[in-house]
């Protein structure tokens, strides 16, 4: 039988959607901003197509939804939800923290260098204020965490929520403080996974996951209230602006 090129149209569609997902996290496309595929497809240099088909996958990733007669927008941030879903990944990170610590134990060959890689370009991104690269080290850092727990089914449930958390992590490290201080906690995990002492990694790694989560939540209702308090001082300077002036007799 012979075989038939392979059609190379799925790699461009996910080239399309990492594009996107990426200039959702950075601000690029902020919420509320309309997602037409004619201007997506001619910015991108693509058809329509590819662009079409990574519309739907943010839409199922819950970065894009539906406004009715606006068509797809870039889905608001819901701190609520984001809070939720880092109370999700506590668990699979201290999970994940735990099962590398113990293979570390059992086997103390297994090379755990790329955290401390990570780590080392995480944190000189950081302070450089390249945002957009510390956020690749932070991924790439429980990446590889995942990736030492020996479990591949980690890896498979973090990777479905990897555009939500890369989308708030960008938010969080717009804070410099506490940007630093999350790489200090990364170190704290890998001390621990290459300690080999599973219980501290795994409650390092819970931990480290929650306070971020709270601290992510606080930080997107505060920039609401902000927001609106400057939307409510505009709308009054153009009331005021509006009066008619009263004559004088």
């Amino acid at each position: 039988m012979e075989l038939r090129a392979l059609d190379s149209r799925p790699v461009l569609i996910d080239q399309v959607y990492e594009r996107l997902v990426d200039a959702i996290s950075v601000g690029s496309l902020p919420p509320g901003h309309r997602l037409r595929q004619e201007h997506l497809a001619a910015d991108l240099g693509v058809s329509r197509q590819p662009v079409s088909h990574a519309l739907a996958m943010l839409k199922n990733a819950g970065l894009a939804v539906e406004r009715g007669v606006r068509g797809l927008v870039v889905a608001p941030v819901d701190p609520e939800r984001l809070n939720q879903l880092f109370q999700v990944r506590a668990a699979l990170d201290g999970l994940a923290a735990g099962l590398a610590a113990g293979r570390v134990a059992a086997d103390p060959s297994l090379d755990t260098a790329e955290l401390r890689t990570c780590i080392e370009h995480g944190l000189r991104a950081e302070l450089e204020r390249d945002i957009a690269t510390a956020v690749d080290w932070d991924m790439r850092f429980h990446s590889a965490v995942n990736a030492l727990s020996g479990n591949p089914v980690l890896s498979e449930v973090t990777e479905a929520q990897r555009p939500q958390i890369r989308r708030v992590m960008v938010v969080i490290k717009f804070d410099p403080a506490i940007a630093e201080r999350i790489w200090q906690e990364h170190a704290a995990i890998a001390d621990a996974i290459c300690r080999g002492d599973s219980e501290r990694a795994g409650i390092l790694a819970r931990d480290h996951a929650l306070k971020a989560g709270e601290e992510t939540r606080q930080r997107l209702i505060d920039q609401a209230r902000a927001n609106a308090a400057k939307v409510k001082r505009g709308t009054k300077r153009d009331e005021t602006r509006s009066k008619p002036a009263r004559t004088v007799s």
